[in-house]
């Protein structure tokens, strides 16, 4: 494959334009590419711009609604449940952020949930957001039928991420942010575009065997990180995400990798909690930093542990 080296400044414009050209609105393009462009930056191209060919798909057969009337089906100070008529996951969580941080600084918590929406993109673009607040935040979300659980061979659940982020020193949040499967289903597409091999561990082929062709893995389903407790981690993410609003299940619907024109349905769970409620602002955002500085000091600089 070819490497194109492009402007950030250039790369938006592009990629805000070819989404308006599939009807989405000036400003809930630039979100869009914000969100994509984002993780490109950080080394994730698996949530970059490789995703925008998949995007105008959608968008022009109905599985994504360029022109979304999303809606507040419910509202309170501490929550509120965001009915998204099948938008750009990153415009459902634009709101659903704006949401959080319009309440955080006067509730102990605020949550909420979204139903019918569609992949967010990288999930630390949100959290950070609020963790730039001083609230720790929480987020998960569906995704298509990728993963099969522990000891199956068919792909009933999504790879279903999880994100944490806590606000930290000068240097913001520490934020974790990972797909519950062995490796993020975007990154077993990119492998196969790529006519790369994947990681041993990452997915079964369509007769339950382990993997590593990309193709294979795609016709056959995912695995979860750590085994029977990574399962248990996906299946519990996926009731977390779909079951406190009407969102569907992975296995209840069909990827628009498959078919542009699925509404999907995704759901996704955002939580964030205000530590000024508890041992204070300040004092979460030091703790969080001694975590930080200890774990680096216990790693060497080439990565062994350090034995002292």
């Amino acid at each position: 494959m070819t490497q194109v080296l492009l402007d950030v400044d250039h790369a938006r414009a592009v990629a805000a334009a070819l989404l308006q050209t599939a009807g989405v609105s000036h400003d809930d393009a630039l979100t869009t590419a914000d969100c994509l462009i984002y993780a490109d930056r950080r080394g994730t191209a698996s949530h970059g711009l490789m995703r925008l060919p998949l995007y105008l798909s959608a968008l022009r057969a109905g599985g994504i609604n360029a022109r979304a009337q999303w809606d507040w089906q419910r509202t309170h100070p501490s929550g509120g449940l965001l009915h998204a008529d099948g938008a750009l996951g990153q415009v459902a969580m634009r709101e659903a952020v704006q949401f959080v941080t319009d309440r955080i600084a006067d509730s102990p918590a605020v949550v909420v949930v979204v139903q019918d929406s569609t992949h967010y993109g990288a999930g630390s673009y949100w959290s950070d957001q609020i963790a730039e607040q001083g609230a720790l935040a929480i987020l998960t979300s569906t995704t298509g039928p990728v993963a099969a659980p522990h000891g199956a061979r068919r792909p009933i659940l999504g790879s279903n991420p999880l994100t944490i982020a806590l606000p930290a020193g000068d240097e913001g949040a520490m934020t974790t942010d990972i797909a519950t499967s062995a490796g993020a289903y975007g990154k077993v597409v990119e492998a196969a575009d790529a006519d790369q091999v994947l990681p041993t561990g990452w997915a079964v082929d369509a007769t339950g065997q382990p993997t590593t062709d990309p193709r294979a893995a795609l016709d056959g389903a995912l695995v979860a990180f750590g085994g029977h407790k990574g399962s248990a981690l996906m299946v519990a993410l996926e009731g977390m995400s779909a079951a406190l609003g009407s969102a569907a299940y992975a296995c209840e619907t069909e990827d628009i990798w498959i078919n542009p024109a699925s509404r999907m349905n995704v759901g996704h769970t955002l939580i964030a909690i205000n530590p000024a409620y508890f041992g204070g602002t300040e004092h979460a955002k030091d703790r969080v930093q001694t975590l930080r500085d200890t774990v680096r000091a216990a790693v060497a600089p080439h990565g062994r542990a350090d034995d002292r």
